[in-house]
């Protein structure tokens, strides 16, 4: 039987603390916080393991100051108490030294950056060099003396010569230099080969840059970039994340996942979401990022998130007009249309682009006509953005619904003609046109308009009905009128209305079968569309056997 080999207490704290190190090594050359994280567990682990280790006091405060954690103050108390186990610890002394410089004890800073140089002996390169930075900070701030310069010079030109020495700094320096020209040449290898349009070779250039060095962050993120250029966007999304696993601080990472996501992964909101509120934390461009969220809660039909995102994003920038039409917009959402009304003033007001306030104008316009019954404030708006671009069709043909609501059927038709001379190629444009002509019984040019709707549309199934409806009560030609009804109904099987004109023409040329069938059919559809009057449905098919 063999014996498992104990390891003691301070053997374990060195193996933990050897991880801390090698951690903390791969985090000053790689700059990736999960090599951070690694190095902080290792070394807390080897302070529980054993307290009696100066080392991992200082260098787990180094970290954690880093992150943020701790205070200045608090980083000094982890050095002292490292100095309380190893008083002639010399990496304590310059830890110490550089945590009094960043508290601003220039004094304290000195005192333990010489202790450190007159323990380390000619292994001195580090203290010195630090010390000699102190010293030409005073000098940079004019209060120093011809003293201080001397001993500046002293110093710097000691611990200059002295770094051949120092074995730990010339290890460290010849692993950044090695890493830097190994990340160099895959870098330039895989770049040289996307130029010449050579994509798998890129792709391989940047997974050995992966394989071979410690820049997995980098060439992640490049894997990524090229990815995207050749369109396999899930494979660019699952690089950028694997980037992003090797380094949460990378903004511009996770920039491009957020981006990535919005645009082609419209089912993954939510995630798109996370990534917007983590790039928060960062505090920069906030508004745009707020912004961003507005739209994905919308999408979501979280109106009460969607407007306070957009309000958000609009106290941050209330001149820019583009946050103001977005609140606004969803406050219309959320039913709050006096609201909508204030923020959509406000960004017409700010007026960035004529062609783009016109559109404004047009929602405002909206909520005036259909939400407030306000004729006047609706057909001055709707004006104003005709003055704006003269081009918005839109716009004109909502100003013609206005008019046609009001019961003014010449300036509705003017209008609608107006809007075909804008854009003679507009099929509802002659369609709302033949309706109005309709209603002021101008037979033979609804007719026209009509004809000329469907001719620059076929699928215009509502153009195709009220054709049917002119040759059906205006002309009475019903055999003419079925052709439409039956057109409409081929486009749209669910369009109530059409199965029940076609059912009266039916019953106009006499074949109440037929016209039972399809007003049977018109009370059947219209139990799930809610169109018509079941009354007057059921009235006209039970009129057909009285």
């Amino acid at each position: 039987m063999t014996n498992t080999p104990v390891i003691t207490i301070d053997e374990k704290a060195a193996l933990l603390l050897e991880e801390a190190r090698m951690a903390h090594e791969n985090y000053l050359i790689k700059q990736q916080d999960a090599d951070l994280e690694k190095a902080i567990e290792y070394y807390i682990d080897a302070i529980k393991t054993n307290p009696a280790i100066s080392e991992s006091y200082y260098r787990l405060a180094s970290l954690l100051l880093l992150k943020g954690q701790i205070s200045v103050e608090g980083a000094l108390e982890q050095c002292r108490t490292a100095l309380t186990l190893e008083p002639e610890n010399v990496n304590a002394h310059i830890y110490t030294g550089y945590f009094q410089c960043l508290n601003g004890n220039f004094e304290e800073a000195e005192k333990e950056f010489k202790l450190a140089v007159n323990n380390s002996g000619k292994n001195s390169a580090r203290p010195r060099l630090f010390l000699s930075k102190l010293l030409f900070s005073r000098i940079r701030n004019h209060d120093s003396s011809v003293t201080d310069v001397m001993k500046f010079l002293y110093y710097f030109l000691s611990g200059s010569m002295m770094i051949m020495w120092d074995c730990p700094s010339i290890k460290m320096f010849c692993k950044f230099l090695a890493n830097d020209f190994s990340v160099f040449s895959y870098k330039k290898l895989g770049e040289t080969f996307e130029k010449m349009k050579l994509f798998p070779s890129a792709l391989e250039a940047y997974s050995k840059g992966l394989e071979k060095t410690s820049q997995g962050n980098l060439f992640y993120q490049k894997m990524g970039d090229l990815s995207l250029e050749c369109n396999d966007i899930e494979a660019s999304l699952e690089f950028y994340k694997k980037a992003y696993e090797l380094n949460p601080s990378d903004r511009e990472v996770l920039i491009k996942m957020a981006t990535i996501c919005q645009t082609y992964f419209p089912e993954k909101t939510d995630e798109t979401i996370d990534y917007y509120t983590t790039l928060l934390e960062f505090g920069i461009d906030m508004d745009k990022i707020y912004y961003e969220l507005g739209h994905l809660y919308l999408a979501k039909s979280d109106k009460i998130n969607a407007v306070s995102a957009f309000k958000l994003a609009q106290e941050l920038n209330p001149e820019n007009p583009y946050y103001n039409n977005s609140l606004a917009y969803a406050y219309i959402k959320a039913e709050l249309y006096d609201d909508a009304i204030e923020y959509y003033q406000k960004a017409i007001k700010l007026n960035p682009d004529a062609e783009w306030t016109s559109i404004v104008c047009h929602a405002l316009g909206a909520i005036y006509a259909d939400v407030k019954n306000n004729f006047e404030a609706a057909e001055a708006t709707f004006n104003a953005g005709m003055v704006l671009d003269q081009k918005n069709v839109d716009i004109q043909l909502s100003l013609g619904d206005l008019y046609m609501n009001e019961g003014d059927l010449d300036k509705a038709i003017k209008t609608y003609c107006d809007a075909i001379t804008t854009d003679p190629e507009n099929y509802l444009a002659y369609a709302k046109t033949g309706l109005a002509l309709w209603e002021k019984d101008y037979l033979e040019e609804s007719i026209v308009a009509f004809h000329k709707s469907i001719e620059l549309n076929p699928d215009f199934e509502i153009a195709q009905n009220n054709l049917g409806v002119v040759y059906l009560d205006g002309l009475g030609d019903p055999k003419e009128a079925v052709q439409y009804f039956k057109n409409a109904i081929n486009i749209n099987p669910n369009y109530t209305l059409a199965y029940f004109n076609l059912g009266r023409a039916y019953q106009a040329i006499g074949d109440k079968t037929l016209a039972a069938e399809y007003y049977q059919m018109t009370m059947d559809l219209n139990k799930i569309t809610e169109e018509l009057s079941e009354k007057e449905i059921r009235d006209r098919l039970y009129d057909l056997f009285n």
